[in-house]
């Protein structure tokens, strides 16, 4: 029973071209290695790694950093203890207009009264800009990291000049302890954001970044495991280039350093228009979808590929959007600081 399910999820006909199989990878030149599903099992200890790197990190170095800025933890005002009010809002937050009048009949309160306490009660429960500070000081300095470290490798690999050589001798292509190395920062980082989310601020898109980071994680796995690295470090590259713009801006949020902010908001927005709406739709993508399909030719597991990327594709020009309109205001307003405290 067992046999025939790890059969059916390691069909060599889902993951791999025609005329080759699992034999074939177990038997690679000397001196070369190509990747084992069994390597991506490490990603998992060196997630604790780098949660605990992440905590000494935001105290030996964020946390002074944040004082010398002089980004206080702020002690937020309480709301006057009500035991009625408590357990509505511990199911909703903001109470609609007939639960005002509701409540306002049993406890003889005036509504504006009540809706002063629960806007109280919701500030109560925001996290300190400090906390903001040091969580995207840790990401900024991970993704500023990452990225200095794929583009350094990618910068001598012929496929970054020339996407054609993804797929030369394709699946046959070994691995380079800079290919496994990006991998398994990457993953790992990643298994430490699902770990962390949990505890850490609580905001608005929880669900949406709950979504990202599992489909990330699949991503790495499923092009690890198929031996598709030479795309996927360009995809990780591309994708990293723009966080760290993203980041910048908060930290300069945080630290109220407002034209920087704005400025770096917008410089954020230009360069997520260039890495994922032209680089990566008409680079790289276009390197899986239609390069491959000439060298390698389709299989099984290709048209999944496609489609994830086609999906994120899609979910890029929707984030694109919501980016521009805060970019707009940034512009002509100046409202990006309210803006980046939800994001």
């Amino acid at each position: 029973m067992t046999s025939s399910i790890s059969d059916w999820i390691w069909s060599e006909r889902f993951w791999l071209p025609e005329n080759v199989t699992w034999a074939d990878l177990e038997r690679p030149p000397t001196g070369a290695e190509y990747p084992r599903i069994r390597h991506i099992l490490y990603a998992l200890p060196l997630a604790v790694v780098v949660f605990l790197l992440r905590l000494l990190f935001e105290r030996l170095v964020a946390k002074p950093c944040a004082h010398i800025l002089q980004i206080q933890v702020g002690v937020p005002r309480q709301a006057q203890p009500n035991a009625v009010l408590e357990k509505v809002f511990q199911s909703k937050t903001c109470p609609d207009t007939r639960q005002l009048e509701g409540l306002s009949k049993q406890l003889d309160w005036d509504e504006r009264k009540i809706q002063r306490w629960f806007r109280v009660r919701r500030n109560q429960d925001r996290p300190n800009m400090q906390k903001k500070f040091c969580e995207s000081m840790w990401r900024f300095t991970f993704y500023l990291g990452i990225f200095i470290y794929g583009i350094r490798h990618l910068w001598v690999s012929p496929w970054m000049w020339d996407t054609r050589q993804c797929w030369y001798n394709y699946p046959f292509q070994p691995l380079s302890p800079g290919q496994f190395n990006h991998y398994a920062a990457e993953l790992s980082f990643y298994w430490s954001l699902m770990f962390s989310q949990f505890i850490d601020i609580k905001r608005k898109d929880f669900i949406m970044m709950l979504v990202h980071h599992l489909a990330t994680i699949f991503l790495i796995t499923f092009s690890y495991a198929n031996n598709m690295l030479r795309v996927g470090t360009l995809v990780m590259c591309v994708h990293d280039a723009s966080d760290i713009f993203l980041e910048a801006a908060k930290l300069a949020n945080y630290a109220k350093y407002q034209r920087l902010c704005d400025g770096l908001f917008v410089v954020f927005s230009i360069s997520f228009f260039c890495t994922r709406l032209v680089i990566y739709p008409f680079w790289v993508v276009y390197s899986v979808l239609v390069e491959s399909w000439e060298i390698v030719g389709p299989y099984q597991a290709w048209w999944l590929l496609n489609g994830l990327l086609l999906v994120l594709q899609a979910l890029h020009i929707i984030w694109f959007y919501l980016i521009a309109r805060i970019a707009i205001k940034a512009i002509f307003k100046g409202k990006v600081s309210l803006a980046l405290c939800c994001v």
